[in-house]
């Protein structure tokens, strides 16, 4: 761990923050593209709003609600939209038109719907399944578009590299994991509880004492 990390931010970075710059390694984003982030108050999305905004791209931010969204503007997000409005998507290609990358937290129906916002010859990213499942978009759907579908997988010597890069980028200050909440070890049920109910930001930690 290098000097001057807090040992939470470390916690709190090391898997999500491996992925995250994972998931940008495999999304060859580029400056000035726009970059959908499903979940973007999350753990992995809110580290994947600041590596875009980083990398020079315009970020659209997508989350549940005006806390999560404002937490993904403070963080760098240029746009964002409330994934529980219905017409989310039209606000998105009101304000952006087609984004060029979406990175993909949540699957489902929102999974689906980002897809359709996907320029012909973007890029789709998946890396979990919030609302329960993964996003139906099948390999033929996305050929017929030409666009690119990818999964955040890795072998060990990519992931222990990208696992420093990640805690060399909070030691240096440009990136920030974001904390939202602590429970001690005994209340590891709340914690869960509060995960499943979508009321947590960011990361959630279960302090040992």
């Amino acid at each position: 761990m290098p000097g001057g990390v807090d040992t939470r931010d470390a916690v709190a970075v090391l898997a999500d923050g491996r992925t995250a710059m994972l998931l940008l390694r495999r999304a060859r984003v580029r400056t000035g593209e726009t970059v959908l982030v499903e979940a973007a108050a999350g753990g992995v999305g809110s580290l994947l709003v600041q590596l875009a905004r980083r990398e020079g791209a315009q970020g659209v931010a997508l989350a549940g609600g005006e806390q999560k969204l404002a937490v993904a503007r403070d963080l760098g997000a240029d746009v964002t939209a409330d994934y529980r409005v219905v017409d989310w998507p039209a606000a998105v290609r009101a304000a952006v038109g087609a984004v060029d990358v979406v990175f993909d937290g949540v699957g489902g129906a929102i999974g689906a719907a980002a897809f359709d916002l996907v320029r012909d010859g973007g890029r789709l990213c998946a890396y979990g399944a919030a609302s329960g499942e993964f996003s139906s978009v099948s390999s033929e759907r996305a050929r017929a578009r030409g666009v690119t579908l990818t999964r955040a997988s890795a072998e060990r010597d990519e992931l222990l590299e990208l696992s420093r890069v990640a805690l060399h980028a909070v030691a240096d200050g440009w990136l920030r994991p974001v904390i939202g909440q602590t429970f001690a070890l005994a209340d590891a049920a709340a914690a869960h509880t509060a995960i499943a109910a979508r009321r947590t930001v960011g990361k959630t930690l279960l302090i040992v004492k």
